[in-house]
């Protein structure tokens, strides 16, 4: 039995996480948390969920509640998330992070951290997208750079960060398979007499609105034909569900950093 732990417990994917876990055979939910000062604080995480009790109540700190634990799993915020990182590592227990927006100098210090645990972090935890990010590759490698790429990422109005985490990942996968710097060619949305598009470009456009789970689409524009990948998140279940996936493959590996594609064998 893997005993789990879920932060950002009243969150959306807190919320399905939990329910998940419920379902699950193999795992026992052994805690909860939610930030300092949250009206769920204190409640019943399945009753939160809206899954019926589980008999654990969310804690307003990790540290807490860490102890005899298997592992944790975190869609949070940057901030939150980088804490809650250290909270594991100081404890030896493995982690999967979902959050996206994190910055380069957090997922250093995850890269650190690591040497203390095991741990998964994905800006997606799908299984579709982590298998498009290998199509995506092999796609970019073949077609060449005289293919224009642009990528359109359309998510509820709620997410925070943009463009999403994993549009960063598919362009990152597309400027390295053309040998590119992303830093350098990525484009962020343009507006007014922006000029003749260069070649050496990969433009990300964001979408924001109502309800809608995550949407991500690739273009290859070549002259006389146009490529279009296209991936569609139903609901949050697929992300959650590859998060217990992650989990599985995490309280068994050994110490380090690890990506999906690590959890799914596709390296």
């Amino acid at each position: 039995m893997i005993r789990v732990i879920a932060t950002g417990a009243a969150g959306r994917m807190g919320g399905r996480i939990l329910a998940l876990a419920k379902e699950a055979s193999d795992f026992q939910i052994v805690g909860a948390t939610e930030r300092p000062g949250h009206p769920a604080v204190g409640g019943d995480a399945g009753e939160v969920a809206g899954i019926g009790s589980v008999g654990v109540k969310i804690a307003d700190n990790l540290s807490q509640i860490i102890t005899g634990a298997d592992v944790v799993i975190d869609f949070t915020a940057p901030e939150a998330s980088s804490a809650h990182f250290r909270t594991a590592s100081d404890a030896g227990v493995a982690i999967v992070v979902g959050t996206t927006g994190l910055s380069k100098e957090q997922l250093e210090e995850a890269r650190g951290l690591a040497t203390k645990m095991p741990c998964v972090i994905s800006p997606n935890m799908s299984v579709g997208v982590n298998v498009l990010f290998k199509v995506l590759k092999e796609v970019a490698g073949t077609l060449g750079d005289d293919y224009d790429v642009e990528i359109v990422e359309a998510h509820h109005h709620f997410k925070k960060d943009a463009p999403s985490g994993t549009a960063l990942r598919m362009a990152q996968v597309v400027a390295e398979a053309f040998g590119w710097d992303l830093e350098q060619v990525g484009i962020y949305g343009r507006k007014g007499i922006v000029g003749e598009r260069p070649k050496k470009q990969i433009g990300l456009h964001t979408v924001r609105a109502g309800d809608i789970v995550g949407e991500h689409t690739v273009v290859f524009g070549g002259m006389g034909e146009r490529i279009e990948i296209v991936h569609r998140a139903h609901s949050r279940d697929n992300f959650a569900r590859g998060a217990l996936r992650a989990a599985r493959f995490v309280v068994q590996a050994p110490k380090g950093l690890y990506d999906m594609a690590a959890v799914l064998g596709l390296k």
